[in-house]
């Protein structure tokens, strides 16, 4: 049997731009997804604290020092600038995978710089 876990999380990130007119995705800074363990085209849940909006795309790479969090294309019209985001990646795993497993949760601080990262939730 498999069973759908939390994979890596990225926790209360600020959204720091929200660009409609652009071919769909979020963009996150190189240094957060090394951190989050994600991966560019990977797919990803937002979750805005905010407004309550949950929504799934993928992630494309952001420059790497600008802790740019950025939702583009139709995604942009579910947040705005300066909301805060849970941005959460699942992975399927073997029950016996399960022995080890331990997500990886990145907490950001406001200006999306790493405040700590868990081992296990």
């Amino acid at each position: 049997m498999t069973i759908e876990m939390l994979y890596s999380k990225i926790h209360r990130a600020t959204v720091t731009d929200a660009n409609l007119n652009y071919v769909g995705s979020i963009t996150i800074d190189e240094e957060l997804l090394e951190a989050s363990k994600m991966r560019v085209g990977q797919k990803v849940e937002i979750l805005n604290i905010n407004n309550g909006e949950r929504f799934s795309t993928y992630i494309i790479l952001g420059e790497r020092g600008k802790r740019d969090i950025c939702l583009n294309g139709a995604a942009a019209r579910k947040v705005h600038k300066g909301d805060k985001v849970i941005i959460v990646a699942y992975a399927t795993y073997d029950e016996k995978d399960l022995e080890t497993y331990k997500p990886c949760v990145v907490l950001l601080n406001d200006d999306n710089n790493i405040d700590h990262i868990l081992d296990e939730i």
